[in-house]
């Protein structure tokens, strides 16, 4: 348990301080709603986050098919977001149009632990650091909390990803294990 203090204390390499990469946002906080205004390039358009849990379950199928996800049963979708700790959405602003483009939300015993799950951004947003920007917001809204283990499951091809955000494979070694029905 000491590397998760050590890893979430001091020098938090979740924070919101500027990198290259985010040297061109800045972020408002407006109660359920942030605002990260894009200056170079922005056509118009801001980007904001939301912590709001109503969210068009349409829309978001949209988001996870433009990245090839499979389809699940919006009940079950429905039920995972009303059963999670923390959902977040990210929008494109672009006049009176909003247009869901990223999403993730952490399920938590409340406590110390909480895991992220469906992690998504738009693939016609990806690679412009808003990834990055959805998952540092997420973590600073869990840190708030005072959670100080944050896990994840990561597929093969956004493992380096992760990592580039502070996250490692288990210190201590442990493998988790799965069960499934037949």
């Amino acid at each position: 348990m000491g590397f998760w203090k050590n890893f979430f204390s001091g020098s938090d390499s979740t924070s919101m301080s500027k990198t290259a990469e985010q040297e061109e946002c800045s972020i408002e906080n407006q109660s359920s709603w942030s605002q990260v205004t894009r200056q170079p390039n922005s056509r118009n358009s801001r980007i904001f986050f939301s912590t709001d849990r109503d969210i068009d379950l349409y829309e978001l199928e949209e988001l996870c098919n433009a990245v090839g996800w499979s389809r699940r049963p919006l009940r079950k979708v429905k039920k995972a977001i009303q059963h999670s700790f923390l959902v977040v959405s990210m929008w494109q602003m672009r006049g009176n149009q909003r247009r869901l483009i990223g999403f993730a939300r952490a399920t938590s015993d409340h406590a110390f632990n909480a895991t992220l799950w469906d992690v998504v951004v738009h693939p016609d947003f990806q690679n412009k650091g808003l990834g990055k920007a959805l998952m540092r917001f997420i973590i600073k809204k869990l840190r708030s909390d005072d959670i100080s283990n944050i896990t994840l499951f990561a597929d093969p091809h956004v493992v380096e990803f992760y990592r580039n955000l502070g996250f490692i494979s288990d210190p201590e070694g442990i493998k988790g294990m799965f069960w499934y029905p037949d």
